[in-house]
């Protein structure tokens, strides 16, 4: 009778007969969940693509940021933006002008959804480096 702390002779053989198998089976596996898991290759080109998103929106973001930073500027200390708002918008006229109305079109600074579009200069104030 074998002792309970020894190997079974048996098991022992049939390790040594099928050790390539189980390297193969274990190999396959890891490299299946290297591939398809959690962490695996396909998971990180995907977090590479929202990577490459996420960068884009950023810098469209801080695009407009900074555009509408140049607006709010021009909006403050512009006499010709605050002029162009005062009759466009409201309707204001200098003393002595006479204020002509057609049926309603997009303003010149509004596209057709009546968004305001910003100054072309605001673009390129943007683009330039800061003092």
């Amino acid at each position: 009778m074998e002792s309970p702390l020894r190997p079974n002779s048996k098991w022992i053989q049939f390790c040594r007969r099928n050790w390539k198998s189980f390297l193969v089976v274990a190999l396959t596996l890891l490299f299946i969940q290297d591939i398809f898991g959690t962490h695996g290759v396909l998971a990180m080109r995907r977090s590479r693509k929202e990577v490459v998103v996420m960068q884009e929106q950023s810098n469209s973001l801080a695009e407009e940021n900074c555009q509408l930073g140049e607006r709010v500027q021009d909006l403050k200390s512009d006499p010709a933006t605050i002029e162009e708002i005062a009759r466009d918008k409201m309707g204001l006229a200098r003393q002595g002008e006479v204020i002509f109305r057609s049926p309603q079109k997009p303003h010149e600074g509004q596209n057709e959804s009546g968004e305001i579009s910003l100054h072309p200069d605001s673009l390129q104030r943007c683009h330039q480096p800061k003092k």
